[in-house]
């Protein structure tokens, strides 16, 4: 008896989902049945590179009865109305990131993905790279710092109008529903909100500083969380050769994160505890800085989270990067561009119809591009 196999088919491939196929064919819990896109020359490409049948309409894909489940891999926009129907004619879905543009569609997804009992899950790789499966751990489970008193992420990224010019969809609130918020910066505002949790209020400032285009290229924010720990998050595709930083303070330690090395600072007993035990007015903490060993022989990438969610949906494991938790990093961009847009600090959870009648307005104003060379290339980077 052979082993079970999960039968995906892959909706969008003209970028990244064209990846997703070619990951597929490799791994031994999946087959690729069928590749979907609104494009007939590119699906008919993709279907012949592939070997397998191709659908224009995600609606006759869905209903072919070939797939198990499916990955979205469209723009942001339709990845719920793609999800929810297939979550309604049973099949699993693993959404490309984010899993939604608003948090009112998050809402719906998750919904449907509870009410129909399907796998649900969302293409957050990273959560699998050597530096962020330590920091769960050191955090979240050995809890070396303790409670967090203050955060900090610094996330810069560089696109030339180039990129913004490859697309039709691309930098509009009509295609996007956001700039680097949405497009960038996802991933890394998902391993924020894993390791420190969501604020209960944000105070942003978002503009257009660069780039010809409608949406924002580079964000600030001010952050508050529940227990009272301030945070600081700022983002950018203005800046060529940043490095990712994320400084994570707590009572019993600090660890700083640069690029991707892990620095732990360990106190010698907790700053509220030495504060007033101190006698002496310049006696400081004792501070132990220890250099953080990563176990780098563990596979990473997209095959990792495409074959996690097929032995999930086979009752072999659980899921790495939960769909439901996708809604995180969507309900932290919202906060951001609702706040950047009023000029205001906006609580969370978010008030969805507050957001959603921003959108409204943002996308009445958003203009069709005009001088654009359409490419649909995946960035070389991130194609593993």
């Amino acid at each position: 008896m052979g082993k079970e196999i999960v039968k995906i088919g892959v909706i969008g491939v003209g970028g990244m989902g064209s990846a997703h196929c070619k990951t597929i064919k490799n791994i031994e819990e999946t087959e690729l049945v069928f590749v979907c896109d609104i494009e007939k020359e590119v699906a008919k490409a993709r279907g012949e590179e592939f070997g397998v049948p191709y659908f224009t309409d995600y609606r006759e894909a869905v209903k072919s009865g070939l797939a198990d489940a499916v990955i979205v891999a469209t723009p942001h926009w339709i990845h719920p109305e793609i999800a929810i129907y297939a979550f309604k004619n049973g099949l699993h879905v693993l959404s490309e990131k984010p899993i939604a543009v608003t948090v009112t569609d998050a809402d719906k997804m998750i919904k449907a993905a509870k009410k129909n009992k399907k796998v649900f899950a969302v293409m957050y790789q990273r959560r699998t790279e050597p530096w962020v499966r330590k920091l769960k751990e050191l955090i979240l489970k050995d809890k070396v710092i303790g409670e967090i008193k203050r955060i900090l992420c610094i996330d810069p990224w560089y696109r030339a109008q180039a990129y913004y010019d490859s697309g039709t969809w691309r930098a509009t609130w009509k295609g996007e529903g956001g700039g680097v918020l949405i497009n960038q910066a996802p991933h890394t505002i998902d391993i924020f909100m894993t390791v420190a949790g969501l604020p209960v209020k944000v105070e942003a400032k978002t503009r257009t500083k660069l780039h010809k285009i409608e949406v924002e290229d580079e964000v600030c924010a001010f952050l508050e969380y529940k227990n009272g720990a301030w945070g600081y998050y700022y983002t950018t595709t203005c800046e060529p050769g940043g490095t990712f930083r994320m400084d994570i303070a707590g009572e019993k330690g600090k660890i700083i994160v640069n690029g991707t090395s892990i620095t732990l600072y360990k106190y010698n007993m907790p700053v509220s505890k030495f504060t007033y035990k101190a006698k002496s007015m310049w006696k400081s903490l004792e501070v132990k800085e220890e250099k953080i060993e990563l176990d780098t022989n563990v596979p990473v990438g997209h095959g990792e989270i495409i074959k996690n969610f097929a032995r999930t949906i086979l009752k072999e494991e659980n899921l790495i990067s939960p769909g439901e938790e996708g809604i995180k990093s969507v309900e932290f961009i919202n906060a951001c561009i609702l706040s950047g847009k009023t000029g205001k600090p906006v609580k969370i959870p978010l008030n969805r119809k507050e957001y959603d009648n921003l959108m409204k307005q943002l996308i009445a104003k958003s203009k069709v591009k005009k001088a654009v060379k359409v490419q649909r290339v995946t960035d070389p980077k991130f194609a593993k």
